[in-house]
């Protein structure tokens, strides 16, 4: 064989041990690849808690006044004192407005001069009915005047009662002229200055009163809650929480006293009050609130954080860590979401580590990280 075969010869070999070479690398290093496991997700994780957590129903509600008094005069005359300011906490009693009480004065003190004129009239009467009394029986006096005088002295008690009649009401109008606060209350704007004259006809109001202890909230919830209503009702008052606008700030804490005696067809609800003590004054007449109805408590019930809870085909789930720092999927069944807890009637037991955040990157079986202190804890446990 020539030299210049022999050499493509070598040149051959050569080459083929590169590509065998070449290959067998290939596939160590994917078959290190294929080794490797894959790196572990870093998650938020939780302890599923036993709670007691409370059953209710919220609607949009309206802060109400026991009792608004718009403040009108019942005399005339002048306004000579205004006794309270604009806002003022006022008791059953208080003085707000003075009328001019003089013109009242002097009819009471006329009615009181003609009580006791009539009164010494009478008892001239009177006595000359007794003299005619003990002359007509010995034919000194005619039966006739006997009778005039009897009749006289029946008309001056006549005039006597009329005179307390008249007492009586112009004391009554002088006590008109102090215009008082007729509840407990809270005033508004003044809407008549001192130095006014006021006349009844004109019905000019003064100033609205309006009781702020207690108050009471009227609602609307919907119509096919009715019956769960009324029977937890039965069994005792039911409790309200009245919430701010935006259902964040808690503002007072009531209880259930009207379920109205029929639905709204126009709406299908039903109409409820609720009344508060308000004795810090945090509802005010005229606020809109949102009404919580506790109807009842479910006891030691499994809650986690509500992102905990993630939703898939086949209905809501949630990861649970087991040991070796795996995740399981785990089906569950949601019985409500309240301030931000998910109550889990099936599929979890208090002390279950779940995961609450970071879920979009698992899969069944996948390895996670935790926050080191949340490791530390579950140590110690």
């Amino acid at each position: 064989m020539s030299k210049r075969a022999l050499g493509g010869l070598g040149l051959l070999v050569l080459l083929a041990a590169v590509v065998a070479w070449r290959l067998g690398l290939d596939r160590g290093v994917s078959h290190a690849k294929a080794e490797t496991p894959p790196p572990a997700v870093p998650v938020t994780p939780g302890i599923v808690t036993a709670s007691n957590m409370p059953v209710y129903l919220q609607g949009i509600g309206t802060v109400q006044a026991f009792n608004t008094v718009t403040i009108e005069t019942r005399v005339g005359g002048p306004i000579v004192k205004v006794a309270f300011t604009e806002g003022q906490e006022v008791k059953t009693g208080d003085l707000l407005f003075q009328i001019d009480p003089r013109p009242y004065q002097d009819a009471l003190e006329q009615a009181l001069a003609a009580k006791a004129k009539d009164q010494a009239l009478l008892g001239a009467a009177q006595a000359d009915l007794a003299r005619y009394a003990s002359l007509v029986g010995h034919g000194f006096q005619t039966r006739q005047s006997y009778d005039d005088q009897r009749g006289l002295v029946a008309e001056l008690q006549a005039a006597i009662e009329g005179d307390h009649a008249a007492i009586a009401t112009a004391a009554l109008n002088l006590s008109y002229t102090d215009i008082r606060s007729p509840i407990d209350g809270r005033t508004g704007a003044q809407m008549v200055d001192i130095g006014n004259l006021l006349q009844v006809a004109n019905n000019t109001p003064l100033v609205v009163v309006t009781q702020m202890q207690p108050i009471f909230v009227s609602f609307t919830l919907p119509q096919d809650k009715l019956d769960e209503i009324r029977h937890y009702q039965q069994l005792a008052p039911l409790p309200v929480t009245a919430l701010s606008a935006d259902g964040k700030t808690r503002l007072a804490q009531g209880k259930l006293t009207l379920i109205d005696n029929r639905v709204n067809q126009a709406t299908g609800t039903v109409h409820l009050k609720a009344q508060f003590l308000n004795r810090n004054e945090r509802l005010w007449p005229g606020e809109f609130v949102n009404a919580r109805l506790t109807l009842r408590v479910l006891h030691d019930v499994a809650t986690v954080p509500s992102q905990t809870v993630q939703q898939g085909p086949d209905g809501d789930y949630v990861y649970v860590i087991s040991q070796g720092d795996t995740v399981t999927r785990q089906n569950v069944v949601v019985a409500d979401v309240e301030d931000g807890l998910a109550v889990i009637t099936t599929g979890l037991k208090p002390g279950q580590h779940v995961v609450v955040a970071g879920q979009y990157r698992l899969t069944e079986g996948a390895h996670v990280t935790l926050r080191q202190a949340y490791a530390a804890e579950s140590a110690r446990r």
